[in-house]
C-alpha cells in the first residue's frame, strides 16, 4: 500500500458494540472496500480501530458503521488521523 492519496484514522467507537458482531461487521465492510487496518474490542466496552486506504472509502465505511444494524447500535464514533503503515496488505480483528 505505497499509495500517497492514502490516508490512516485512529477511531473509537460507543454503544452497543460489543457481543454484537461489531467487529465482524467493520472488517466484512473494510474488506469489501479494499481497506488494510484492525479493530478490537476494549475493557471499558468501547471498541477501537484504525482504518487505512482511499479517504472516500474511509468515509463510506464511517457513514456504514454509524448507520449499524439491528444488533449494532453506535452511540459515538470518532476519528484522528495517524501516521500511515507501509506495506500493511489486510484488516484484521485484534484479540
Amino acid at each position: 500500500m505505497a499509495e500517497t492519496n492514502f490516508v490512516r484514522y485512529f477511531g473509537r467507537a460507543t454503544g452497543r458494540v460489543q457481543g454484537v458482531g461489531f467487529r465482524m461487521f467493520v472488517q466484512n465492510h473494510a474488506s469489501e472496500l479494499g481497506l488494510t487496518g484492525w479493530v478490537r474490542n476494549m475493557d471499558d466496552g468501547s471498541v477501537t480501530m484504525e482504518l487505512q486506504g482511499d479517504p472516500h472509502k474511509i468515509d463510506k465505511l464511517s457513514v456504514e458503521i454509524r448507520e449499524g444494524n439491528y444488533f449494532i447500535k453506535v452511540k459515538t464514533l470518532d476519528f484522528n488521523p495517524i501516521e500511515v503503515v507501509p506495506d500493511e496488505k489486510r484488516f484484521v480483528i485484534r484479540y
